[in-house]
């Protein structure tokens, strides 16, 4: 045992080959292991460089800036540099989203000729070794260009990118501690190095089993768990020093979307050791990976399968005790049937840390005034690692949700040593897309109407979880306010070490259930203009504005925002006609300094009066009735013209347009 132990001490004596890091990307056991002093996993990223944090003040500057595409370390001379490390370290990811024609020239360990000199999409485009393996290198359906070829380096690494390289970068690494061996990488693999990317190449591809395959010593129960309604039920309380290496669940649900109470009633808990707290908790749902309700996926860790089995892979270990708990906060009496495997450790029980899950809402928001935009995913003390995050968004008003950068804080630090570029791009994908894509560590399962709705996205971080020795504070930006409304809620998941707690506690069935997610404010019979068609714009850029903010009520808590406009511009909507009949032809727009006055048309004859939309302060300028009409079923042409600016309004020319509403003339 003495052997042992000065092991896992020596850490940083460690030699690790090529094949010891790929076998890492798919190790579950692995990320289990406490971190010792000297290992760290950050990122290089593009993200907008005027965030900053003033040691002087102990104040965070511009820190929702969002000019994340084209930001690099520096120039020198025409040649960006995008990254610079210390080793020894692996780069383990690396993603863009707009990767170019430009090369991006990689220099390991001080050497002057680039270990890999390629085009910045060929690193993406499985045309040249060793970046070939296609569950390992892709493009996801949802348009973000994804890499996890490990690529190590013993002293340094240096990243520059040539003229046309792109924009939009992160490449996430690792640091080993001081004294560890890696190999410097090569495009030129071995035969067996080639098996190693094979091998985890099969394993990404397939994602529902257990990547370490059957364990020495294991076994499985199973368990039919009925639970009464308002009630605690125990699904199994297993003793000793041993890991839990696989929970699996069925039942049967109702269809969807009632099916989503359900999964938020029930809970699971699970208490390591005979803590008085429980380390996990989280809705039972919700703790295998997406929300709401059951969306059919596959991933390293976490799934349900085409048959209906939940599965969750995460490696479990305790040392006295492990007891598993299943509560009820519905109002009938349902049935869970689980499978649990465990199995004898592998590894000294000393040397390892406690899983954790957490499900919250809005939970431990940062204290710094300026940092108000920070929704944070994990915030917790100890000594542990953080795998990975599922993220629900309730965003019922549309629009794009995810503007904003992940950070990641470790061990007190003041400016992250990951800041991240937008949150598609922190889950693997890119430009707001609201397609459905299954990838081993990153997913986006559920996604309603192009991000109209409920949806959930996940990352796992497997051999690039984020050690840490003190503290953890993980964040992401959340553009939009609750009252919008936008709704967060996640759960996290991550090592920590025994007998620690962490400040998360059990939330109300009224928080979980989707009674508790707020519809947002709606006029009867309105139609919004950020929801209608434009036919024509002539001049002028547009979009959907979120104006939670400002004082007053605007349908779905936005408008159609239409700037950069001049006099005589038009802009023209398909506007739906249900039924034919004579109609009040009733509008709703918003007033401001910058507004101009417009002029509005149906099918191209005048429609009442200019507007003008002027005033010192945002709001609304309440319902106008423009005249009426005998409309026909169908399409018609709705005209807003640009047709001057008062005197007040500097010249500029802007509009505002909340909805227009057709009220049956009896």
């Amino acid at each position: 045992m003495c052997f042992v132990f000065c092991s896992f001490a020596c850490a940083g004596e460690q030699k690790l080959s090529y094949v010891d890091l790929v076998g890492r990307i798919t190790d579950l056991e692995q990320v289990s292991v406490l971190p010792v002093p000297g290992e760290k996993c950050a990122q290089f990223s593009s993200y907008d460089r005027a965030s900053k944090y003033d040691e002087a003040t102990g104040k965070y500057i511009r820190w929702d800036s969002n000019g994340d595409g084209g930001a690099v370390i520096r120039m020198e001379g025409d040649q960006a540099v995008l990254a610079e490390m210390n080793g020894p370290g692996c780069i383990w990811r690396t993603w863009s989203a707009t990767a170019g024609k430009g090369h991006v020239k990689i220099y390991l360990d001080g050497a002057s000729e680039a270990a890999v000199d390629l085009a910045f999409d060929d690193y993406f485009s499985r045309k040249f070794e060793p970046f070939t393996y296609p569950a390992l290198v892709y493009k996801t359906a949802a348009n973000g260009f994804d890499n996890y070829v490990p690529m190590p380096f013993q002293k340094s690494c240096k990243i520059i990118g040539d003229k046309g390289w792109g924009n939009y970068y992160h490449f996430t690494y690792s640091n080993f501690p001081a004294g560890t061996q890696v190999p410097t990488f090569k495009r030129e693999l071995s035969a067996e190095e080639k098996e190693a990317l094979g091998g985890a190449d099969r394993i990404f591809a397939v994602c529902n089993a257990d990547p370490a395959g059957k364990r020495k010593g294991e076994k499985t129960v199973v368990e039919k768990v009925s639970v009464e309604a308002g009630k605690t039920a125990k699904v199994l309380d297993l003793t000793g020093e041993q890991a839990i290496t696989a929970i699996k669940m069925k039942m049967d649900l109702p269809a969807s979307p009632a099916d989503r109470d359900i999964l938020r009633e029930l809970s699971l808990k699970i208490t390591w050791d005979g803590d008085k707290e429980p380390a996990v908790w989280t809705p039972l749902g919700d703790f295998f990976g997406s929300a709401p309700g059951a969306n059919k996926y596959s991933s390293l860790p976490l799934g349900l399968t085409a048959d209906g089995t939940w599965y969750c892979y995460w490696y479990m270990p305790f040392k006295k005790s492990a007891l598993l708990e299943l509560t009820n906060d519905g109002k009938t009496k349902l049935d869970v049937n689980f499978e649990i495997t465990y199995a004898p450790l592998t590894k000294p029980i000393e040397t390892l840390g406690r899983f954790h899950a957490k499900w919250h809402r809005d939970a431990f928001p940062p204290a710094e005034p300026e940092r108000a935009i920070d929704w944070t995913m994990l915030k917790t003390e100890g000594t542990g690692r953080f795998c990975g995050v599922m993220l629900h968004v309730w965003n019922p008003c549309g629009d794009w949700w995810g503007e904003g950068d992940e950070k990641f804080f470790v061990d007190g630090e003041k400016f992250p040593s990951t800041f991240g570029t937008g949150s598609e791009d922190y889950f693997g994908y890119a430009w707001s897309s609201g397609r459905i894509f299954f990838q081993a560590l990153h997913n986006q399962p559920n996604n309603e109407n192009n991000n109209k709705g409920h949806l959930s996205v996940n990352r796992w971080q497997i051999a690039d979880n984020v050690p840490f020795q003190k503290s953890y504070e993980g964040v992401i930006e959340k553009y939009f306010t609750n009252k919008r409304p936008t709704l967060f809620s996640c759960i996290t998941y991550w090592y920590q070490n025994a007998g620690s707690s962490d400040p998360y506690k059990p939330l109300p069935v009224e928080e979980r259930v989707m009674a508790s997610y707020p519809s947002p404010y709606t006029i009867e019979g309105a139609t919004e203009f950020e929801f209608m068609p434009v036919l024509e714009k002539t001049g002028g850029n547009s979009r959907s504005q979120d104006m939670s903010n400002f004082k007053g009520k605007w349908g779905y808590g936005q408008q159609f925002f239409w700037t950069d406009t001049k006099k005589g511009d038009k802009l023209t909507f398909k506007l739906q006609v249900k039924d034919a009949g004579k109609y009040d032809v009733i509008v709703q727009l918003t007033k401001a300094n910058d507004y101009g006055i417009v002029q509005m048309y149906m099918d191209g004859e005048k429609l009442g009066e200019q507007v003008d939309c002027y005033n010192s302060e945002v709001g609304l300028v309440g319902e106008l009735k423009l005249g009426t009409k005998e409309l026909t079923a169908g399409d018609h042409k709705f005209t807003v013209e640009i047709a001057g600016a008062n005197e007040k309004s500097n010249g500029r020319y802007f509009a505002g347009l909340d909805y227009i509403r057709l009220g049956p003339v009896k």
